[in-house]
């Protein structure tokens, strides 16, 4: 079968072999798979590794084939990809075992895509299909981050630098679903509308005088996913007893900050990173409450992965990518 598979430094296609499901396995004809800037690093990552592996973490399809012992579905059903291994209650943090489907082992850019059956779950009634492949990642960090670390409340502000990525487009429209205020950043003037209409109640430049534009406001919580060119700045505008959420570190991952000033406000730092299957199951029961949908800002033909790469390497998305790899 056909694969978007990483080795010795290239991302190529090519063909890999199918296997079989059995026991508890499901083999999912992969429909359409949702990009992560996970997958850029990944490729950094894996450095001069030869063993070829098929890229992605986030997929919809239509089960094919079952094992002999899977009681939770049935073919012809359309299921989404759970792409956090080994983690299935909400706890305070990952266990050691968590593995994310993509890396070390096969991911979802392929034809058909074979797991347990605890790896799946139904896709919500109210998503299209492409929708649905963009889901589970970037909403279940977003989530987790929102909701289990950051606690946010209906009656509380909210600030995430950096509003135009999957996951914060994630985080925006999960903090208006509640009744949050929600105030974000872009590089990119053109964008600040668009997060306008996504919901952001206030939407600076990355580059403006946070401190000064919002010297009226009072941030409860912050989700900072840049790292080292945000953190001081994220903190500085917090308010006392505040938390700032941290899931990524798309700058660099050292940063400095004032910890007088820190320790002076009684702030909270928080790291978090994907979610449970507990925190996934309660995720979607919330989109489909609040009939929520993901923002898709581009979908590329399997074969375009080049373009699709560079698409978001270069942040040019507002929201997510998605490669199609199946008809529906």
């Amino acid at each position: 079968m056909k694969a978007i598979v990483d080795a010795n430094k290239e991302t190529t296609l090519m063909e890999i072999e199918a296997n079989t499901p059995t026991g508890h396995e499901v083999e999912v004809k992969i429909l359409y798979a949702g990009l992560n800037r996970r997958d850029l690093m990944i490729r950094l990552r894996r450095g001069d590794e030869t063993a070829p592996i098929a890229l992605g973490s986030d997929g919809v399809g239509i089960v094919t084939r079952v094992g002999e012992a899977v009681t939770r579905f049935n073919i012809g059903e359309t299921v989404i990809v759970n792409p956090g291994l080994h983690w299935q209650d909400c706890t305070i943090a990952s266990p050691d075992t968590l593995e994310i489907v993509g890396y070390p082992h096969h991911g979802t850019f392929r034809d058909y895509y074979i797991q347990d059956e605890t790896y799946f779950e139904r896709k919500p009634a109210h998503l299209t299909n492409v929708e649905a492949s963009v889901l589970a990642l970037s909403a279940l960090t977003a989530y987790r981050a929102v909701f289990t670390k950051g606690q946010l409340k209906s009656d509380e502000t909210i600030f995430i630098p950096g509003g135009s990525s999957g996951v914060s487009t994630y985080i925006i429209t999960f903090a208006k679903a509640i009744g949050a205020r929600v105030l974000t950043t872009s590089r990119d003037k053109d964008k600040l509308a668009n997060l306008k209409a996504l919901g952001a109640d206030v939407t600076l430049l990355t580059d403006d005088d946070w401190e000064e534009a919002l010297q009226n406001e009072t941030i409860d919580c912050v989700i900072d996913s840049i790292g080292q060119k945000t953190f001081d700045r994220s903190l500085a505008v917090l308010k006392k007893g505040g938390r700032l959420v941290t899931f990524g570190a798309t700058t660099d991952d050292v940063v400095s900050f004032n910890v007088r000033q820190f320790f002076y406000n009684q702030q909270t730092i928080l790291g978090s990173t994907m979610g449970s299957r507990e925190e996934l199951r309660a995720m979607l029961a919330f989109i489909e409450d609040k009939r929520i949908h993901p923002i898709v800002d581009t979908i590329f033909n399997y074969t375009e992965y080049d373009e699709a790469f560079n698409y978001i390497k270069e942040s040019k998305q507002l929201g997510k990518i998605a490669l199609k790899f199946n008809h529906d």
